[in-house]
């Protein structure tokens, strides 16, 4: 905390914060309290009871009612002149804030600290302790105090804003909580090379902090940037929303509000700080599925803070209204919090129920530094209803937000360096990019040993970036080979299907050497990557071999692809024999059926023969049309097989005849 120079000869001033009153009818030497009562200290005997609370006052009519313009309306429209007892139930302040204006009313002073000031104004204000009924009375002894007293200085003003809690609504329409954030707005925002300041709460991370807190600060040392943190922290949510709306509004740095808010959030949250972890997850998700009052034993104990005797429901309200507020002032700036910290607090949010318009909101903010974020941070208990353990819809929102972001973001060039500004600018998006689908790649990783993890989902996520954003694709296999070992039951077409989300041509040379041998990948994937991996290879020594000689060498692809089928597995080797076994047979059988069918042509070219020269012995014309219809089918062009590049070779036009149909059916 800080005070200015001039603050302390206000304080001697003004008297200490000591009031008094000379006109009194009653001469009291004090009040004496016995039991839940007040008494004065005088020998004529009181004529009223006041009870505030279960608190009672025995004092006399004359001095309330000469300073007091709600007491003398009490009394008087009651109509009843021997009136003894008035319950003032909703008096602000309480029986203390009553117990110093009673003192005030009988010229007994009183002294003024930042302590009692708010409630002492408030209940003056009740008991309507104007100056019409008495000049210097109690409304403007204490409005001065604030004034000149507590509005300059911080700590006393933090204390004030502090006692306010208690006080509303009047203190708020006496306009305390206002002139109060205003006060230490103003004062946050003040250079602290005028100040000189001494800090008496707990020390930061800030090392001119520690050192200034421990050794006697001098009047010329100036205070870190950070120094009203801790003391700021300690306000109630809705102050504190208050007083940082003013510091916005007098211009401080967005990174200095955003890092007081974390400071905040890690007083009133304490689950914030806390890192996400599986257990944490799964005590969430036997809550969620044991239903009723107990879905909260998993995870409340960890986030909500507060007295063990009050209901849970009063904790989770308290810390709802938090998050909404916190989410409501954080600055619109990037970077101004941190992605973790606004990772966190989406999983509170998401855990309270927050509304679900902040929670858009939020999930906005962490899209636009998705790049950020981390694996332990991204993975998000699903506390909803979901067969998921953790909540990958959120994820796949949260990727969406970041594209948007990324597509949507003005560029603003500067016109000496368009080129290169718009150059550097497309990398550094390139490179965020790059880093979300390694992050991504690692989260899949992670959820796919789910088993309640759909396909669907899980290809969702996966083909959610574009094809750019990923140099290497290992990190994506390594998330399917995980997806396969957890869903054993999958078949073939969905193991396919699984597959395609991968390019077998981004893969390293270890990652293909594990696919080679990897039985849970469907065989067309298996044979893809040894494919792919021979091409690169052969292209790699090739280039190698001419930068070298200038010759290229083939010789080394060979022994390499035969050291990639020899790393395959034995199940594979085995189906690629029988494969090609059927295969040689076939070939065998597809010649044997074109040396029948050579055979059936020559057969049919010497038919022909012998019925030319039956016809030119006998002129039957019944047997010459039938003939005749025979011939004009087997003029036709050679029949040509294409099977494994073989094809019957041509048999001269004149000599061309064409089987019947039944034959090239069978055949084919």
């Amino acid at each position: 905390m800080w005070e200015s120079e001039s603050e302390l000869g206000r304080g001697r001033e003004y008297g200490n914060g000591v009031v008094s009153t000379s006109k009194h009818g009653v001469k009291t030497d004090g009040f004496e309290r016995r039991d839940h009562s007040w008494y004065v200290a005088t020998d004529i005997p009181s004529d009223l009871l006041v009870q505030v609370g279960d608190i009672c006052f025995h004092v006399h009519k004359y001095p309330l009612l000469s300073r007091s313009g709600r007491m003398n309306r009490i009394i008087y429209d009651s109509r009843d002149a021997d009136l003894s007892r008035i319950e003032l139930d909703d008096l602000p302040g309480g029986p203390d804030a009553f117990e110093l204006a009673a003192k005030f009313c009988y010229g007994i002073a009183v002294d003024l600290t930042a302590a009692n000031i708010s409630g002492l104004r408030c209940t003056a204000e009740y008991l309507e302790m104007t100056e019409d009924l008495e000049e210097g009375n109690l409304i403007f002894k204490t409005e001065a105090f604030l004034s000149y007293v507590v509005l300059s200085s911080w700590r006393d003003s933090i204390l004030v804003l502090k006692s306010c809690e208690q006080l509303s609504p009047w203190a708020e329409n006496l306009q305390i909580v206002r002139r109060c954030s205003e006060s230490i707005a103003w004062k946050a925002c003040t250079n602290p090379r005028s100040i000189r300041w001494a800090y008496t709460g707990k020390p930061t991370s800030s090392p001119k902090w520690n050192e200034t807190k421990e050794s006697s600060p001098s009047r010329n040392q100036q205070a870190p940037p950070d120094w009203w943190f801790e003391d700021v922290s300690i306000l109630r949510i809705d102050h504190f929303v208050r007083v940082v709306t003013a510091i916005k509004v007098k211009g401080m740095r967005f990174e200095l509000i955003g890092a007081a808010i974390m400071q905040y959030a890690s007083r009133w949250l304490p689950g914030i700080s806390k890192e996400g972890t599986g257990d944490e997850a799964n005590n969430s998700r036997d809550s969620n599925s044991s239903g009723g009052s107990g879905s909260w034993k998993g995870g409340l104990h960890m986030i909500v803070a507060g007295n063990k005797e009050d209901p849970p429901n009063v904790h989770i309200k308290e810390q709802r209204m938090i998050i909404e507020s916190l989410i409501s002032i954080i600055p619109p700036q990037k970077d101004s919090v941190s992605c973790s910290f606004l990772l966190r607090l989406l999983r509170m949010a998401n855990m309270l129920k927050v509304a679900p318009a902040l929670v858009t909101e939020l999930e906005k903010r962490v899209g636009m530094q998705f790049e950020q974020a981390t694996l332990v941070d991204l993975l998000i208990p699903s506390y909803n209803k979901c067969e998921t353990l953790y909540d990958v819809d959120l994820i796949q929102r949260l990727l969406e937000h970041f594209l948007v972001q990324e597509q949507t973001e003005p560029s603003s060039p500067n016109r000496q360096s368009f080129s290169e500004k718009h150059n550097y600018e497309g990398t550094l998006r390139g490179n965020a990019k790059m880093r979300v689908a390694k992050l991504v790649d690692s989260y899949l990783t992670e959820v796919s040993r789910d088993r309640n993890l759909s396909l669907t989902k899980f290809q969702v996520l996966a083909e959610a970036l574009p094809e750019s954003a990923r140099s290497c694709d290992d990190g994506l296999y390594r998330a399917i080979d995980s997806y396969l070992k957890a869903h054993p039951t999958l078949s073939e077409h969905e193991r396919k299907r699984i597959c395609r989300v991968m390019d077998c041509q981004k893969l390293s040379i270890d990652a293909c050497m594990h696919a080679a041998q990897n039985e849970r990948l469907p065989l067309r994937v298996v044979v893809q990557v040894l494919f792919s991996e021979q091409i690169k290879i052969s292209n790699a020594i090739a280039n190698n071999s001419l930068k070298e000689t200038g010759e290229s060498h083939y010789q080394p692809v060979i022994s390499t692809r035969k050291a990639l089928l020899e790393g395959t597995p034995q199940s594979f080797q085995e189906g690629w024999t029988t494969a090609k076994k059927d295969i040689n047979t076939l070939k065998f059988e597809l010649e044997s059926m074109k040396s029948k069918y050579l055979e059936l042509q020559i057969e049919m070219e010497n038919l022909q023969r012998q019925f030319d020269k039956m016809s030119k012995q006998k002129n039957s014309s019944a047997w010459t049309s039938g003939w005749k219809k025979l011939s004009k089918l087997t003029k036709m062009a050679p029949l040509e097989t294409h099977d494994s590049g073989s094809q019957v070779p041509a048999i001269p036009a004149d000599q061309t005849r064409k089987a019947p149909r039944r034959w090239r059916n069978s055949i084919s």
